[in-house]
């Protein structure tokens, strides 16, 4: 009898220390969630720009539509390691018009209004477009972000994300620049920034912005531009 008492007494005590491991296990998730997914509940759009037929900007054989795609999947992991919900108006080599659609202006057109109503379905606390730039002159090379002055926290989103690359990526001296004719950019209701990552047209940074490593540097800066933004950090001076 006594052995039995001990037995039970046994798997009790067992059963209690398991319950206690489960929930300290538990609590300390949920501390680490809250400490390392600064981002959680946070929805933000990735627009790669371009795609399909629409190969953007070029330099050598290396298009626009290609490295923008690259990057912004790199740049939509960081963001969901850290919480986000993320939504990409296209993940594949493609854009947004129909099949059939005929011409290059109309397929642009109809793809630029699909985009933006993704971006009004998705209704985000963000949008990041993301661009590459290729002009007749090779010396121009470096990042610039863009947005549309009718609202102050465009402004303030793209200083941030303007400001990591200044610092991180080194590429550049610019600042963050206001422009009114970009259709995404005028149509978002939330604070949206579009980024030109660099110059095709500059040989020596298409070479950079063709390997993965650079890739993965300017997707790192940009979330870190966004993670500043959203955490309330001292809005940069320029």
């Amino acid at each position: 009898m006594r052995r039995k008492w001990v037995r039970n007494g046994i798997i009790i005590i067992g059963v209690i220390l398991l319950i206690a491991i489960l929930n300290y296990e538990i609590v300390n998730r949920n501390s680490w969630s809250q400490w390392n997914l600064p981002l959680s509940g946070r929805v933000i759009v990735i627009d790669p720009g371009h795609g399909g037929p629409d190969g953007g900007a070029e330099g050598g054989k290396t298009k626009e539509k290609d490295i923008a795609l690259k990057i912004s999947k790199d740049l939509r992991d960081y963001l969901q390691e850290s919480g986000a919900l993320v939504l990409m108006t296209r993940e594949t080599d493609r854009d947004l018009a129909d099949k059939d659609k005929g011409g290059l202006s109309a397929r642009k057109t109809q793809d630029l209004k699909r985009r933006a109503k993704f971006i009004d379905d998705a209704d985000p606390d963000c949008v990041i477009s993301l661009h590459l730039n290729a002009i007749p002159s090779p010396r121009w090379r470096g990042a610039q972000t863009f947005y549309h002055p009718k609202s102050k926290e465009n402004k303030v989103l793209a200083k941030f994300i303007q400001d990591s690359l200044r610092n991180q990526i080194k590429n550049t001296d610019r600042f963050a620049k206001a422009i009114e004719h970009v259709y995404l950019l005028k149509r978002s209701k939330a604070p949206s920034s579009l980024v030109e990552v660099g110059f095709l047209s500059n040989p020596d940074e298409r070479q950079l912005l063709e390997t993965k490593d650079y890739q993965k540097k300017i997707a790192v800066s940009i979330y870190n531009g966004i993670l500043r933004y959203f955490t309330n950090e001292k809005e940069p001076s320029s």
